[in-house]
């Protein structure tokens, strides 16, 4: 699928598969992982109501997405992105795959150029994109598995997802005053507490609790 050039300001998700390290270590685990996440990724993005609106490019484990519409409000672009990191998330879940997502608002540069034949360099600019990564790898505090969240610095004047998102579970966290948190895995707000709580117990179990603990959640809210 080809990306055109963008040039603009905009919300951006950088997302990365846990553990990758990991699995590379297991006889063709790290391919199935690669494909499913590859294959759930583009055909979000081939979806009717998402072509043309949002797009992203997927390199090694990770993947950069990001709302090429600007026509639209706020809320209705950060709305398209979070049911695309909704649905790649709980088809990676699916195979017991989990994600870490990091968004951030700002601007950001995609140049499709090709040097050479056969080898081709598609750069990346801006502050977006920046502030995304870095959220991932020296954010504080540490993401973790299976979390996405916005990075509050740099968004809109005025806008507030918290407050302008419902029915999305977008909520703050006591200890962390730089992050707005998306449930991707609930369907009501009065879960969050529950989850959190088991979330944090299954944290000493480290990733088959973290696992499992998602899992559930996702269970309940299909019921």
């Amino acid at each position: 699928m080809a990306i055109a050039d963008f040039d603009g300001q905009t919300f951006l998700a950088f997302i990365d598969i846990c553990g990758f390290k990991e699995l590379m270590r297991t006889e063709n685990r790290a391919w199935i992982v690669l494909n499913k996440f590859y294959n759930s990724g583009y055909d979000e993005l081939l979806k009717p109501d998402i072509l043309n609106k949002v797009e992203g490019i997927f390199v090694s484990d990770c993947g950069i997405i990001f709302v090429r519409d600007q026509q639209r409000s706020h809320e209705e672009t950060l709305k398209s992105l979070l049911s695309v990191i909704k649905n790649i998330n709980q088809t990676m879940l699916g195979i017991d795959c989990m994600l870490t997502t990091s968004i951030s608002y700002g601007p950001f540069q995609y140049q499709r150029r090709i040097e050479f034949e056969g080898i081709e360099k598609n750069p990346v600019f801006g502050n977006a994109y920046t502030s995304a990564f870095l959220d991932q790898e020296v954010g504080v505090p540490k993401i973790q598995p299976g979390q996405c969240r916005l990075i509050k610095e740099g968004l809109p004047s005025g806008f507030n997802p918290q407050l302008n998102l419902e029915p999305a579970i977008i909520q703050e966290r006591r200890s962390d005053n730089r992050h707005y948190y998306y449930y991707w895995n609930l369907g009501n707000q009065n879960h969050i507490s529950k989850f959190e709580e088991q979330f944090g117990d299954s944290y000493n179990l480290k990733y088959l609790g973290m696992l499992k603990a998602l899992k559930d959640s996702v269970a309940t809210n299909n019921r």
